[in-house]
């Protein structure tokens, strides 16, 4: 049922003139769903105010260096849905409400981040956790309103799913032995951002003239079919004259 209405809503907007962003001047479908979280704690979020949020790798380095309470948003995984895949085209119409184009339906990404808290004490970290996760789950999908770029040109919902177990191919310790830290409380949340491929194909000019069909045969016979059922009579000034029959004279 969800890619159905994704679906109804991608072919409504274009009836309205509103066309796939191949060629966007955004930032590109990360970065658009990068500033989208952010406003989104940012708004709220309680007891985020005065925490500054960043998008970078939480490594031991970079820990050590934080001297402000911070909340992290590390992208750290960027996957196809491939459950949302959907095949064929899509029109695109003018204002006229006639085809000028077909494009492929927006592929969807999963884009997963580590969501971390940053404090000096483990107990207001704690509750910035608790902040975020109820910020999340009163969401089925980000906020219309703090979409932008490409998101905002599609109309489309963006789901978001918060704490859900990991793939059985990876493990939250696994990431954070990449990063070389120590494990540390987190929330998983994933994104699924529609993004367009940019493949669109340009459709031939509209009819704007009936078919028109004759028949006729060969040397004026048969006769053209007129308009009405009427036959139009044979052309006899091109047509050769009828041969004499020749005849045998008998002997005596």
């Amino acid at each position: 049922m969800p890619e159905e209405a994704d679906t109804c809503a991608l072919d409504a907007g274009h009836r309205r003139g509103r066309t796939p962003p191949p060629g966007s001047q955004s930032g590109g479908v990360i970065h658009d769903v990068d500033s989208a979280l952010a406003a989104l704690i940012e708004r709220e979020a309680t007891g985020t105010k005065g925490v500054e949020v960043v998008f970078d790798a939480p490594t031991k380095e970079w820990a050590g260096r934080r001297n402000a309470p911070t909340v992290d948003v590390y992208l750290y995984d960027i996957r196809e849905d491939l459950r949302r895949r959907e095949r064929g085209l899509l029109n695109e119409y003018d204002e006229d409400e006639r085809v000028r184009a077909r494009h492929l339906p927006p592929r969807h990404f999963k884009l997963s981040y580590l969501v971390t808290a940053w404090t000096q004490r483990p107990e207001d970290e704690h509750r910035l956790l608790s902040s975020l996760l109820a910020c999340f789950l009163r969401h089925e999908a980000l906020p219309a309103d703090l979409l932008s770029g490409s998101l905002a040109e599609l109309g489309l919902p963006v789901p978001i799913s918060i704490a859900l177990p990991p793939p059985e191919d990876r493990s939250f310790a696994d990431v954070w032995s990449a990063l070389g830290g120590e494990l540390k409380p987190s929330l998983d949340l994933v994104v699924s951002a529609p993004t367009a491929t940019g493949r669109v194909f340009e459709v031939a000019e509209p009819v704007r003239q009936p078919t028109r069909l004759s028949l006729g045969g060969v040397d004026g016979w048969p006769p053209k079919e007129r308009a009405g059922g009427t036959r139009a009579r044979p052309d006899t000034t091109t047509s050769s004259p009828p041969r004499k029959r020749a005849t045998r004279k008998r002997a005596r």
